[in-house]
């Protein structure tokens, strides 16, 4: 099992902005095959160290993951509102 962790920091941290961006990340269920599991989180702490939003996807192998970062939903919808709608991201990738 593959684990992929992605922060962001929206360009306006507004509780409004968080709950569209966790919306459109949550809208992958189901939509997006590879998926196996799916959580985000919004951070509620707004330090200067913080991010706004974590994506905790679980998918089966790494070509799950190739297939995943591929996916016609995944980065026709989802990567370009999220990449419209943040200054930065951060990301790893672990095997479980």
């Amino acid at each position: 099992m593959i684990k992929h962790i992605v922060c962001f920091k929206l360009n306006e941290n507004t509780a409004k902005e968080k709950e569209s961006a966790k919306e459109i990340l949550l809208s992958m269920t189901g939509k997006v095959p590879q998926i196996r599991a799916i959580e985000v989180g919004v951070d509620f702490l707004a330090s200067a160290r913080s991010y706004d939003l974590i994506l905790q996807v679980t998918l089966d192998d790494r070509k799950a993951l190739d297939e995943y970062q591929a996916d016609e939903y995944h980065c026709g919808i989802v990567k370009k509102y999220i990449h419209e709608h943040t200054s930065a991201s951060v990301a790893v990738d672990y095997e479980l």
